[in-house]
Parts: structure tokens; sequence; C-alpha cells
């Protein structure tokens, strides 16, 4: 992905699916992601269990849009990331 096309909204309150990670334990993973920094999504899953991921570890699916991310695109802070600095 190139910088123009790093996701551009705010990610809090998104279901995704874990499609490829580093630690085999992380794919496949799903829920919703709770709350986010400049390199760790915390996600949490159906019954309430919270895990925070490195985000340039895994690539994951936004369940509403499909959309396909790698995480290492998206390693800067949030409010950085959707103003577009």
């Amino acid at each position: 992905m190139s910088r123009e096309q790093v996701y551009p909204y705010e990610l809090i309150g998104q279901e995704i699916i874990v499609v490829r990670a580093a630690n085999k334990f992380d794919q496949g993973f799903k829920g919703k992601i709770v709350d986010e920094t400049k390199s760790t999504l915390l996600i949490e899953d159906e019954v309430g269990r919270v895990r925070k991921l490195l985000k340039n570890t895994i690539t994951f699916k936004i369940v509403q849009t499909r959309q396909e991310i790698e995480g290492k695109t998206l390693i800067r802070r949030p409010e950085e990331r959707i103003k577009g600095k």
C-alpha cells in the first residue's frame, strides 16, 4: 500500500478479523477495536477478552467493508493518520 492508501478513518469500533499474523495464535482472531495507539490495536472478542496486537505484525480485514489492511501501514498515531500528516 502506498502512503495515499492508508486507511484514513477512525478504527475504534470497527469489527475486524486478523487474516495474517507473525504470531500464529493471533491469526483468525476476531473482534472489535476498542483502542488504538501508535503501534498497537486493542481488540475485544465476543466474550469480552481484550487482546493487544502489534500493528506491524498483522494484516486484518474490516468486516463491514471487507477491506484488507496491512497493520504496518498504520504505524502512526491515529490522529496523525486521520489528519493526513
